[in-house]
C-alpha cells in the first residue's frame, strides 16, 4: 500500500507564509506527478501546483507568484511554499500522487498499472 502523510498547516495572519510537505511511502517505484489540490467549505475541490517527475511545474492562476511546488524525487516528498497567504488560500490542502508504480514489473506490464494517492488532507488557515 502507498500512504501520503501531509504536514505543515496551521494559522496564519494575512501575508504570512508556510511550508506544506507530503512524504509518500510505501511499495513505491516511481511517481509521475506530484501536487496540491484545496477545498475550501462549500466548495469543490481545485487544483493548486503539480510538478512532474522532471520537475515541470503548473500553478493555478490565483497562486502563481506567491506559491511554490518542489519535488525530492530520492525521498518522494513534494513541497509547497505559501508567501503572501490570503484569506481566500484558507482550505484543507491535499497531496496527490499520480501515475504511481508501484514496482518495476507494474513498470514494464503491458496493462497500464499506474495509480493515484490522495493525502488525508492538512488545514490551513489564514485569518487576522
Amino acid at each position: 500500500q502507498v500512504q501520503l502523510v501531509e504536514s505543515g498547516g496551521g494559522l496564519v495572519q494575512p501575508g504570512g507564509s508556510l511550508r506544506l510537505s507530503c512524504a509518500a511511502s510505501g511499495s513505491i517505484f516511481s511517481i509521475n506527478y506530484m501536487g496540491w489540490y484545496r477545498q475550501a467549505p462549500e466548495k469543490q475541490r481545485e487544483l493548486v501546483a503539480t510538478v512532474n517527475a522532471i520537475g515541470s511545474t503548473n500553478y493555478a492562476d490565483s497562486v502563481k507568484g506567491r506559491f511554490t511546488i518542489s519535488r525530492d524525487a530520492a525521498k518522494n516528498t513534494v513541497y509547497l511554499q505559501m508567501n503572501n497567504l490570503k484569506p481566500e488560500d484558507t482550505a484543507v490542502y491535499y497531496c496527490n500522487a499520480e501515475g504511481v508504480y508501484r514496482s518495476y514489473r507494474d513498470y514494464i506490464n503491458s496493462e497500464d498499472r499506474r495509480q493515484d494517492y490522495w493525502g488525508q488532507g492538512t488545514q490551513v488557515t489564514v485569518s487576522s
